[in-house]
């Protein structure tokens, strides 16, 4: 089997799909790995390391992904003015974020050309893919940042300091939404020196919120009781208490200097937790990380891929937060693509095996023989192949199988 990694094309994105690492992996399980020139330049990467590594260095996508059975990239292929869906062969298997939600168009045209997509995304919170979820690996980098740009900005100390000419009070840090980014946000101003609360819908995180020695903020502990969907997501509350809620993060964020949200509610807009008028009530020189400024935004002031500033605050929301972290990202991403790709690699055959009563594949698969086939995308999970079709070559790539 070949493995081509494509450079990136879009904006603000300096990751890459595969290291030096994974490619000596690939190639011990029996792969040959091609490697578009240029790919790993944004993660600090050069085409020598990955010769290297074994790799094949390909003067441009198109020679990476000649004869390529399995195509990996970070996100999704671009369409309309740049179609990169049209240069991926039919039968091939692409892995990427596919951001499906935001752009279900991009995998109807991956179905249309005959691809098999792999939505990095969908990947299911079991036990048993950990090490392949993508949103905890980037999540858990974009929450560390979040804070150190705050920190950046920020026109004072965090720690507590005690001199001959004063003692400087600590800084006081919000974190809204207490998922993966927001406990490592919540880590790293603690580590900093700040004063750290916390507020999620979910009262299960309460417990590790206060582990990393912040405090919990409470609305109605009885109205949240089933706040949280069976893959772990925060789920959309009921008007009644995201008036209450409204009304605490008001109370609590007027004492704030650092506020970072991360609340998203999957397949749907970001909700708003900060309003323009708590936003006017803040303390002049305070400052918002919106991580969640892609699908909308958490606070209503915020402007995606723009840092402004309103009634003397300012609202951080970089575009792409983890590719500012691209060499850890790369390095964990590259990971993760390489777990799940190991657990479906079939060595004795050399092949890709696809067993659509397995979890992690009928989770992630978005693209099939030419159809959308997840259900959260409107479309029908195949079903699984007999048993007595199952065998050797059951899985071969087909006609409509490829890449998102």
């Amino acid at each position: 089997m070949k493995i081509a990694v494509l450079k990136e094309t879009r904006p603000h994105e300096a990751r890459v799909a595969a290291t030096p690492d994974t490619v000596k992996k690939y190639i011990g399980l029996g792969c040959e790995v091609a490697v578009e020139k240029g790919a790993g330049a944004g993660s600090e990467i050069s085409d020598a390391m990955y010769k290297e590594a074994g790799a094949t260095v390909a003067a441009s996508a198109a020679a990476a992904l000649k004869g390529a059975d399995i195509v990996l990239k970070v996100q999704r292929p671009q369409t309309g003015d740049k179609d990169e869906v049209k240069q991926l062969a039919k039968g091939s298997r692409l892995f990427c974020i596919m951001s499906a939600f935001q752009d279900k168009g991009a995998v109807e045209a991956l179905a249309k050309q005959g691809v098999t997509a792999f939505a990095m995304e969908f990947m299911p919170r079991i036990t048993r893919a950990q090490s392949m979820d993508v949103l905890s690996s980037q999540s858990n980098l974009a929450g560390y940042r979040a804070v150190i740009d705050a920190a950046h900005e920020f026109g004072r100390i965090f720690p507590m300091m005690m001199t001959a000419a004063g003692t400087v009070a600590p800084a006081r840090a919000l974190v809204l939404g207490a998922g993966v980014a927001g406990l490592q946000a919540i880590a790293t101003a603690k580590r900093l020196g700040a004063v750290v609360s916390a507020f999620d819908v979910r009262p299960a995180v309460k417990e590790q919120v206060e582990s990393l020695g912040a405090s919990f903020v409470e609305v109605d502990p009885e109205a949240t009781a089933d706040a949280e969907t069976a893959g772990g997501y925060a789920k959309e509350m009921s008007e009644e208490y995201q008036k209450k809620q409204r009304q605490v993060i008001h109370d609590t964020i007027k004492k704030q200097d650092i506020v970072v949200t991360t609340a998203q509610i999957p397949g749907k807009p970001a909700p708003i937790l900060i309003t323009a008028d708590m936003v006017k009530d803040m303390k002049p020189g305070s400052v918002i990380v919106d991580l969640a400024s892609e699908t909308g935004g958490n606070c209503e002031l915020t402007q995606h891929g723009k840092n402004v500033v309103k009634h003397g605050v300012k609202i951080l929301a970089y575009p792409n937060v983890p590719s500012r972290l691209a060499q850890d990202a790369s390095a964990l991403y590259a990971k993760n693509l390489l777990n799940l790709l190991t657990a479906l690699i079939d060595t004795e055959a050399g092949a890709l095996k696809l067993d659509f009563e397995d979890e992690i594949v009928r989770g992630t698969v978005v693209a099939h023989e030419g159809k959308v086939v997840h259900p959260a995308l409107g479309g029908k999970a195949p079903e699984p192949a007999p048993a007595e079709e199952s065998g050797g070559d059951a899985d071969e790539p087909s006609e409509s199988e490829g890449d998102a």
